[in-house]
């Protein structure tokens, strides 16, 4: 690389180390020192520094290339921008992505999430010279009105999982309340498991894969809102119930052969 002494072979092996090893700068220093690469922490942290740089202009030439393949296929770039909030007092992480590519074109933490701080961070891709056909964000009033400010033609949509995420919030409420309830309903499931422990029987065999079972619901989860925990919950639940009762059914049946045999 220019205007050093080390080849391009000692920078990936740096960006390696620290990034798919997650070493400290010292222990990248000692790494290189061992493999015969002389050098110092500090010096670690500059060979660390010049990695990134590379990275950052290969990135830059890839999302090039993907935005140009975007826009011919699409007619322009759909944009999305939301922030990450943090903790009170934190700075809050703006992000920018391309829609259709899922590329991320800006990642920036602000102090200050006002519409002229988010102008600054949209100029830049509107004078890339791709059309921009549509934007996504979610209500935050600051962002609607830097991008109205910057693209007041651009057609504007809500976010649909903020807006199926708001709608639902009744459904997700009452999805809650099944879950405990159904967490409340398996609470003696302890005291089943341990009259079977002790027990080597091929019935208490059985007993316990269902106890398995049983105990596996209170682990299940959803992804909120189209996916509801509790209502999976309910659904494995009622399986497992129904098995059992087959199970119990079919054992009923063959006990009774075996009585009418005996007699």
């Amino acid at each position: 690389m220019k205007f050093t002494t080390y080849g391009f072979d000692v920078l990936c092996l740096v960006g390696e180390l620290r990034f798919k090893h997650h070493m400290t700068r010292q222990e990248i220093a000692d790494e290189l020192n061992g493999r015969g690469v002389k050098t110092t922490d500090r010096n670690a942290q500059m060979l660390y520094e010049r990695y990134l740089a590379l990275l950052g202009a290969s990135i830059d030439q890839h999302v090039s290339e993907v935005l140009k393949v975007v826009a011919e296929q699409n007619g322009g770039l759909m944009l999305s921008m939301d922030g990450v909030q943090p903790e009170k007092g934190n700075e809050t992480l703006y992000v920018i992505r391309e829609v259709f590519s899922g590329t991320v074109l800006v990642a920036k933490n602000l102090n200050s999430g006002s519409s002229e701080e988010l102008q600054n961070l949209i100029r830049p891709i509107t004078q890339l010279g791709y059309p921009i056909i549509g934007i996504v964000s979610d209500g935050q009033q600051s962002i609607r009105l830097a991008f109205e400010k910057l693209l007041p033609n651009v057609p504007y949509q809500y976010c649909q999982y903020h807006y199926l995420k708001d709608i639902a919030k009744p459904v997700v409420d009452l999805d809650r309340k099944l879950k405990t309830e159904i967490k409340k309903s398996l609470r003696g499931i302890r005291e089943i498991e341990r009259r079977v422990e002790a027990q080597s029987s091929e019935e208490s065999e059985v007993a316990r894969g269902y106890i398995a079972a049983a105990r596996s619901l209170l682990l299940e989860d959803g992804n909120l809102p189209l996916d509801l925990p509790g209502m999976r919950i309910y659904q494995n639940a009622k399986a497992i119930q129904a098995s059992l009762e087959q199970c119990l059914s079919k054992k009923g049946a063959f006990d009774s052969s075996i009585h009418r045999q005996n007699i």
